[in-house]
């Protein structure tokens, strides 16, 4: 695999999140292949972005990267889990996922366990070799665009059980345009998930600064 700085990153889903990482990692300079079921969805994104963003199917993505970012719902990723198993093999698999659907009152509602986490669970369904760390989700979509690059820099949280991975996330985040924060492994996922104590839509309730994140963690 190539080094952290250099890995090739495909995202996975060309929803709020997964438009927003693919514009902050182009702002900020990095290459980045974009994949939707929708390929024409693909093809016409990366035409906006410029010459960074490089469009292919899905399959094509995960082959050609190291470093997947799964931009998908949380019930999809069993889904592309499953489909694409032999390809996501050895891969670093990035979760953003809030387990969370719409209600009819307007709003969202936690569809699974109150003390499960979407981190932990997707764990327990990776593919073999594969490495899967919680982040990028920590901020709602809105958050993630407009508080990248700013000074002083706010925090995006990840969780991970994979010490060799480390490296690759954080330098994935501060492409983003964020200071990384590990809270922990993922065991610590369902702090940094929606309704958590350290997720935007939770607790911490708004972005936070490196000094504002200290003591929380």
């Amino acid at each position: 695999m190539q080094a952290a700085n250099t890995s090739k990153i495909a995202i996975i889903g060309l929803g709020t999140i997964g438009q927003v990482v693919a514009k902050n990692l182009v702002n900020n300079n990095r290459a980045v292949i974009i994949a939707d079921r929708n390929l024409d969805k693909a093809i016409g994104f990366a035409t906006q972005l410029g010459s960074l963003a490089t469009p292919s199917s899905i399959g094509e993505a995960i082959r050609e990267a190291e470093v997947i970012v799964m931009a998908v719902w949380f019930s999809a990723i069993k889904e592309l889990f499953y489909q694409y198993e032999t390809l996501l093999q050895g891969k670093i698999i990035i979760d953003p996922s809030n387990p969370i659907a719409p209600n009819q009152k307007g709003g969202f509602d936690k569809i699974i366990g109150t003390d499960e986490s979407a981190g932990q669970i997707n764990a327990s369904l990776l593919p073999k070799g594969a490495k899967l760390a919680k982040a990028l989700g920590t901020l709602g979509a809105a958050s993630l665009a407009h508080a990248a690059n700013q000074q002083p820099a706010s925090v995006l949280f990840y969780a991970t059980d994979e010490a060799s991975i480390n490296e690759a996330v954080e330098n994935l985040i501060e492409a983003n345009g964020f200071v990384p924060v590990r809270v922990g492994g993922l065991d610590q996922s369902i702090r940094i998930e929606v309704l958590g104590d350290l997720h935007e839509f939770g607790a911490l309730g708004k972005t936070v600064t490196v000094a504002e994140a200290e003591g929380k963690i």
